[in-house]
């Protein structure tokens, strides 16, 4: 499977570069994403431009991986989809689950406004504990 992989300072960008996304591309997809909870830069942008098919398992899979980020504190944003692929993800009954914004440029935004999040309840954390 053939996919770009560009590091910025707080997230990484995985775009797929093939224009149908199988069950066994998505699982192989989703073993270079799980790579990166390993790595200190965690939140990952996935971008589904050149994707202009999806199938069903392959967005299921897609769903569990976002759902694995979040348990591990990390962001997962997917951006740039093609109509037909938000199409099928409408039909699967997924694209409500999944958290997309229409450019890479929004999913940066995404990606930083839940860092302050994070960064807010671990501080809330930190306060309550030292008072408890």
């Amino acid at each position: 499977m053939e996919v770009k992989i560009d590091t910025k300072e707080k997230f990484t960008v995985v775009t797929p570069v093939l224009p149908d996304l199988s069950a066994n591309i998505a699982a192989e997809l989703a073993d270079t994403c799980t790579l990166q909870l390993q790595k200190p830069v965690k939140n990952l942008v996935l971008n589904l431009q050149s994707v202009l098919t999806i199938e069903e398992k392959a967005a299921q899979t897609i769903a569990l991986l976002q759902e694995s980020f979040y348990e591990h504190s990390a962001s997962f944003v997917i951006c740039s989809l093609q109509p037909s692929v938000e199409e099928a993800l409408d039909k699967f009954e997924l694209l409500e689950l999944l958290n997309i914004t229409p450019t890479e440029s929004e999913a940066w935004d995404i990606v930083q406004m839940e860092e302050i999040e994070r960064e807010l309840l671990d501080g809330d954390d930190v306060t309550f504990d030292s008072h408890g």
